[in-house]
Order: structure tokens, then C-alpha cells, then sequence
């Protein structure tokens, strides 16, 4: 009957009955975060394997009344106040960190930050186990480090005044990781931002700029505001062509370039000396190697189809030996054209050229004439009801485009080169009057629309298209 008033008693009954639970408990709790892969494993693991059998450990040492000041008990108290330090910096790391979205404000918190919140919980846990387990004064204790820590600093003041700066710029947030700088050093994207330097990514390697120099020079952050980024490209063509014609082939172009930011128009000036500007809204710097290569590489097709001189260059692409074999290998085979009909298409034929992943005919629109394929492939696409993109068929050399020009409707899909193309264009006012006289050549190409309509209802009710 003493053992039910003494005062060990509830403390040994709540160790037998607790511990086992406890860890029954944690035991299952770490197999099921294992098996979802979580980063709490980790940390349950840790509190099941030592802080549990350390707090009962320290519970049996109560329950047994040895003195808490006893020297055995003072270490063990100050492990067992290490370990939850250790877990609470890790579990904090974790749950707020770590597992945070791509685009949330923790995920861009500067390292520089976390070391700060780091340092300063460990600062203050120390304190606390200094001055509660050990009895230190801890308000000595601090004037001695902060005498020591004006020592250390007038030392290394150099690399104080770097982490003094790297602060006080951070604090102003200037930028964030992945914003994109220019910098009088280098230009790239933010990928690390710690005690000493800024890093930054420039495409050909890693800069690393100190923090002292980017708080007391000016840099541009290209990422802000967002979306505002545009492309700036000179190109320069013929005196003799007209401003308005270029314009409007290099606006034309542009718009079709995939990195183009949505809901932006793209413009093109004159400059003057025959130079013009066209300015390009992009989503990020990141876009502008990709948009740049494209670009240039479009225009240099565009200007050749339109008649126009880039960089003042005469373009003799489409001679007359190259019109004469094309009609008589593609054209003639496919309208079913005899000699004469063929040479009466020599003059009103032209050789074009596209680039690869350039439209070469766009949905909704009524082209003016008819396109052979000379060499190349050219992919149809629809858009199906859900907005993507369906391929529907590959065109390959012998076929052709531009069917509907025939019967004055829009075409029915859009169409882009899959590598450099060459065709063979012909105005529909020349080829109307050869297709019109051939009734099985009419029948055939009925058939042809058709089928191609009917590729085009399935994939826009996402049926598989052959």
C-alpha cells in the first residue's frame, strides 16, 4: 500500500505503459512515411531510435529522486536537449523548405536566410542549455563573445563587410534564385545566393560575384517585372526594299516564333541605313538564345520567298532549269500535265525554300495557289477541342498543299516544315484552268479534301488518326 502513495510510483507506471506504446506507435508511423518516400522518415526515425528511450531514461532517472545536478544526469539531460535542437532544425528544414512548390515564396528564400535562422535557433538553444543544465551565466558569456566577435571583425573585416552587404541587399530583395541579372560582370540567372557571393549561371559557366561588389555597383534584373522581357534584333536588307514589305515580313515571322509570349504583338521599325529593329515579347530571359537562332534562321527563308535582300543579298534559287525539273518530276505527275501543259507552268512556277518548324500554311486562311513538294516533309496539325496540337498526317516529296485554293475555302489544318523544305508554288488563276478539264483529276481531289476533313473531325474529338 506505500508503493500506491509514493511518489516514483506514477512515474514508473507511465514509463512501462508509455514507452512501449510510444514506440509501437512511432514504429508504424516511420514504416508508412518510408513507404510513401517522405522526407519526415528521416526525422521520425530519429525520434523513435533516441529521443523516446532518452526521455525515458530521464523520466526512470525522477522517478529513481537521484539529484539533478549530479553530473551523470547533467550530460544526459544535455544530450537529450541537443537532439531536440537536431530535430527541430531538420523537421523545420523539412516541413517549410524542402517540400515547398516551385513557385512559392520559400523556395526562393536566399540560403543566406536559412543559415541566419539556423544559426540564431542554435544560438539561442545552446543558451538555454548553458543556463538551465549548467547554471553559466549566459549574460557573461555574451559580452565575452560580443568583445571576441569585435576582435574577429576589425581581423576579417573584408569578409564581414561582404556577408554586412550580402545582408543588407537581401533584406532589400533586389532579386530572388532563377531571376535573371545584368550584371558589369556577367549575365545570367540567380542559382545561389550565400554568405560571400551571389551565383550566378551565365550559360557558359558559374560567376561568382561577391556580394560587396553587387551592393555597391548598379545591375539590371531582367526578370522584373514579370513577363515584361522583350528581344531586341537588328537586321539590315536592301536600300531598294520597301520599309513597309520588310515590316511586315519581320512582324509576320515573329509571331510565329514558339517563345513569343502570349498575348504580345511583335514590332518592327526602321532605324535607318537600311537597318531595322524588331522587338519581341518573351516570358523570360531564358528565352532569348532559342528566340534569337530562330528568328534569324526564319527571316533568312522569309526574305527569299518575299523577294526581299537581307544583308543585301540577291537570292537565284529559283532558276529555270530548277522550275522545269520540278514540274516535270512533281507537278506534271500529280495533275496528270502533257508536254505543253508543262511548259505553260515555267514561267507562273517559283521555287521557295522554308526552315525547319516554319509554318508553311496556316489554318482558317485561303491560299492564293497551290504548293508541290520538291523536297522535305511538312506536318499537318489541328487543334483539337482541348487546345492541344493533333498531328494529323506527314506530307513527304509529291505531295502538295493549297488544295482548297481550288475551291476558294479556308484550309481545313495548318501545316510546318519538319526540316528544310523546298517546294514548287503556282497561283491558283494558272492551274485552273488545267485542273478543271480533267473530271477524274476533280473526283481524286475530292476524295483527298474529303478524307482530309475527315482526319481533321477526329482529331479534334481526340480519335486516334491514322
Amino acid at each position: 500500500m506505500n508503493a500506491w502513495h509514493a511518489s516514483w510510483f506514477y512515474w514508473a507506471i507511465g514509463i512501462a505503459v508509455g514507452f512501449p506504446v510510444g514506440l509501437i506507435l512511432l514504429t508504424e508511423v516511420h514504416h508508412a512515411l518510408v513507404r510513401r518516400n517522405s522526407r519526415l522518415a528521416r526525422h521520425v526515425g530519429l525520434l523513435r531510435n533516441y529521443l523516446l528511450p532518452l526521455g525515458a531514461l530521464l523520466l526512470l532517472v525522477k522517478a529513481s529522486q537521484i539529484p539533478a545536478g549530479d553530473v551523470p544526469v547533467r550530460l544526459l539531460t544535455t544530450v537529450f536537449g541537443f537532439l531536440v535542437l537536431v530535430l527541430l532544425l531538420s523537421g523545420l528544414n523539412a516541413t517549410m523548405f524542402e517540400a515547398a512548390p516551385e513557385d512559392s515564396w520559400r523556395k526562393r528564400l536566399p540560403v543566406i536566410f536559412l543559415d541566419v535562422g539556423r544559426f540564431t535557433l542554435i544560438g539561442v538553444g545552446l543558451a538555454l542549455i548553458l543556463s538551465y543544465i549548467w547554471g553559466v551565466r549566459v549574460g557573461g558569456l555574451f559580452t565575452a563573445l560580443g568583445v571576441t566577435s569585435v576582435v574577429i571583425g576589425l581581423m576579417l573585416q573584408n569578409s564581414v563587410g561582404q556577408i554586412v552587404s550580402g545582408l543588407f541587399m537581401l533584406f532589400e530583395q533586389p532579386f530572388r534564385l532563377n531571376d535573371w541579372l545584368d550584371t558589369p560582370t556577367g549575365r545570367g540567372r540567380v542559382v545561389e545566393v550565400n554568405w560571400r557571393a551571389v551565383h550566378i549561371d551565365t550559360g557558359s559557366g558559374t560567376r561568382i560575384t561577391p556580394n560587396s561588389v553587387l551592393a555597391t555597383t548598379s545591375f539590371t534584373n531582367l526578370s522584373r517585372p514579370a513577363g515584361a522581357h522583350k528581344l531586341a534584333l537588328t537586321t539590315t536588307f536592301a536600300a531598294a526594299d520597301p520599309p513597309d514589305r520588310v515590316c511586315a515580313m519581320l512582324s509576320r515571322v515573329a509571331c510565329a516564333l514558339p517563345q513569343l509570349k502570349a498575348d504580345s504583338a511583335p514590332r518592327s521599325v526602321p532605324v535607318g541605313g537600311a537597318e531595322y529593329r524588331t522587338t519581341i515579347g518573351l516570358d523570360s530571359p531564358a528565352d532569348d538564345g532559342a528566340a534569337r537562332a530562330t528568328f534569324l534562321r526564319w527571316i533568312w527563308y522569309a526574305a527569299r520567298r518575299e523577294g526581299l535582300h537581307l544583308d543585301d543579298s540577291d537570292d537565284d534559287y529559283s532558276s529555270a532549269e530548277r522550275v522545269e525539273k520540278a514540274v516535270r518530276t512533281v507537278v506534271a505527275p500529280a495533275l496528270r500535265l502533257n508536254a505543253d501543259e508543262q511548259r505553260s507552268l515555267h514561267a507562273c512556277a517559283r521555287l521557295v525554300r522554308y526552315g525547319a518548324d516554319e509554318i508553311v500554311e496556316y489554318a482558317g486562311q485561303v491560299p492564293s495557289g497551290m504548293t508541290f513538294l520538291v523536297a522535305g516533309r511538312v506536318q499537318m496539325t489541328t487543334t483539337a477541342d482541348d487546345g492541344s496540337v493533333v498531328a494529323i498526317s506527314t506530307l513527304v516529296e509529291g505531295s502538295f498543299l493549297g488544295l482548297t485554293a481550288l475551291t476558294r475555302q479556308p484550309n481545313l489544318a495548318s501545316a510546318y516544315a519538319l526540316e528544310e523544305v523546298t517546294a514548287l508554288e503556282i497561283d491558283r488563276e494558272h492551274l485552273e484552268h488545267l485542273v478543271m478539264r480533267e473530271p477524274v483529276l476533280l473526283q481524286n481531289f475530292g476524295h483527298i479534301l474529303e478524307e482530309r476533313r475527315r482526319k481533321v473531325r477526329d482529331a479534334r474529338r481526340g480519335e486516334r488518326v491514322a
